[in-house]
């Protein structure tokens, strides 16, 4: 499965978004490759989440499903932690983008507090 530059990284956004799922990948390169019940042991949530959230990287080609009898196997691909490596570092910076203008904004509205504050005082006296 590939993805598209714009519809793959939309898939990686959703896929790492979720602080849980982010933990599955750290399982699936543990054991090398794992079925969702295996994975289930390894966390805090039941194989239903587990599988829920494999059918989320999957889609985003975190992971490959391989069928192996009655169940299903899923190893982690490598080539794509990069590209979701390059997707969070993107969404940090836009978020130091902004988190830097909301401190200037605080700043400048705490100065400007701070003289109306020294004018009033100096009005009294």
């Amino acid at each position: 499965m590939t993805n598209s530059s714009a519809g793959g990284d939309k898939e990686l956004r959703v896929a790492v978004s979720e602080p849980s799922r982010r933990r599955l990948p750290d399982v699936l390169l543990a054991q090398g490759e794992t079925t969702p019940t295996t994975s289930a042991g390894e966390l805090p949530f039941t194989r239903q989440a587990v599988a829920k959230h494999l059918a989320v990287l999957h889609r985003a080609g975190l992971v490959e499903g391989r069928s192996q009898g009655r169940e299903v196997r899923y190893p982690v691909r490598p080539d794509r932690l990069d590209a979701a490596a390059q997707v969070m570092a993107q969404v940090a910076a836009r978020w130091d983008a902004r988190l830097a203008v909301l401190k200037r904004l605080a700043e400048a509205a705490h100065r400007e507090a701070h003289r109306e504050e020294e004018a009033h005082r100096e009005e009294k006296e």
